[in-house]
């Protein structure tokens, strides 16, 4: 079984790259620029638009698992190209290669495509794979942590100055990119009518009722070792950061008022309802210990 990957050189697609190595799992990998040779991976150059590339992954791969995305763009446009057109593209070259498993990852934003572009690209990504004759699984993760992490990292960086200003209500799951890594690749392998096929699933790290954000602010405050200051940050304030970091950083820039609007919602919280059934996969790492080897990563690596 060969496993085409697109975003194979991202956070989430780095840990799913090791993960396939430890399983012996021939990957497909799709690359902007060129890699270093890496056993068990076959770079594919390329990117979504690039239907030649794309036959190319797919062809002689047993399914496709299709993680890259826009997380971050300047305009509508952006997340559009990203996260919709690119996933129509994915899922014509599966077609047309007669590959039946697909995977889609998501995010728990396209829940509510109302409130930012970016949940809306997504939810429109998802519907380009839902509408196919493919036998698709769509995995929606929430705030994913782990090393190698640019998103989560800027709270890391926060909570080592002491103070982590959060939204004013909430609370939001939490799942560590080696266990969605792992799930990525269970459900890529299986097989169809495996409990697997054509589902929606919200996966976490099973802690009941998500993480408030002001105790996700002192667990990442312990992780790297001080106590922290968790004030509850007013939407006003946090727009004009958003403002004020667009004009600082430009099309870098990390909070955008589309994120604003994301992280204004209450609830970001997994559903119950779309709950990965124990018997197809659990998480095995502990979030408190798995953000402690997350913020030592990031020492060693002289990020913090």
């Amino acid at each position: 079984m060969t496993i085409a990957v697109t975003g194979g050189t991202g956070f989430v697609g780095q840990a799913v790259l090791d993960e396939a190595g430890r399983r012996g799992l021939p990957v497909k990998a799709l690359t902007r620029r060129e890699q270093e040779p890496r056993e068990g991976v076959e770079w594919v150059r390329g990117n979504l638009h690039d239907t030649d590339a794309l036959q190319t992954l797919a062809r002689g791969s047993s399914a496709v698992l299709h993680i890259a995305g826009v997380v971050n763009a300047p305009n509508v446009e952006g997340f559009r190209q990203g996260n919709v057109e690119g996933t129509r593209n994915v899922v014509a070259a599966a077609a047309k290669e007669e590959l039946r498993r697909f995977v889609c990852v998501s995010s728990i934003a396209a829940r509510e495509p109302q409130l930012s572009e970016y949940g809306r690209s997504k939810r429109e990504g998802e519907e380009a794979v839902h509408s196919s004759k493919l036998d698709w699984t769509t995995i929606r993760p929430p705030a994913i942590f782990g090393p190698r992490d640019t998103e989560i990292f800027e709270l890391f960086r926060a909570a080592k100055w002491g103070v982590v200003p959060v939204p004013p209500v909430g609370a939001a799951s939490l799942i560590h990119v080696d266990d969605l890594a792992r799930l990525l690749l269970d459900c890529a392998s299986a097989v169809e009518e495996s409990g697997w096929s054509r589902k929606i699933f919200e996966p976490d790290d099973a802690r009941k009722g998500g993480w408030p954000h002001r105790e996700m602010a002192k667990a990442i405050g312990k992780a790297v070792g001080r106590p922290v200051w968790a004030p509850a940050t007013p939407a006003f304030l946090l727009k004009t950061a958003a403002q004020m970091d667009r004009l600082l950083r430009g099309d870098r820039a990390k909070l955008t008022p589309d994120r604003v609007r994301y992280m204004l919602h209450p609830d970001w919280v997994c559903s119950g309802e779309r709950t990965v059934p124990v018997e197809l996969w659990k998480p095995l790492i502990d979030t408190e210990e798995g953000l402690a080897s997350t913020a030592r990563w990031y020492m060693d690596k002289g990020w913090l």
